[in-house]
């Protein structure tokens, strides 16, 4: 037998706890893209 929690909330990914966490992570890599291209569209435009 392994040594593994029977959480059904556990996301599976490495790194990441609660699916709290990898959906911060997800809208925090999306407001860096839409920043990005917030400040390219200035400076190139």
């Amino acid at each position: 037998m392994t040594k593994k929690e029977n959480n059904d909330d556990s996301p599976g990914v490495p790194g990441f706890r609660t699916w709290r966490g990898v959906y911060l992570f997800v809208f925090g890599c999306f407001l860096l893209v839409v920043l990005a291209l917030t400040l390219f569209a200035r400076l190139y435009a």
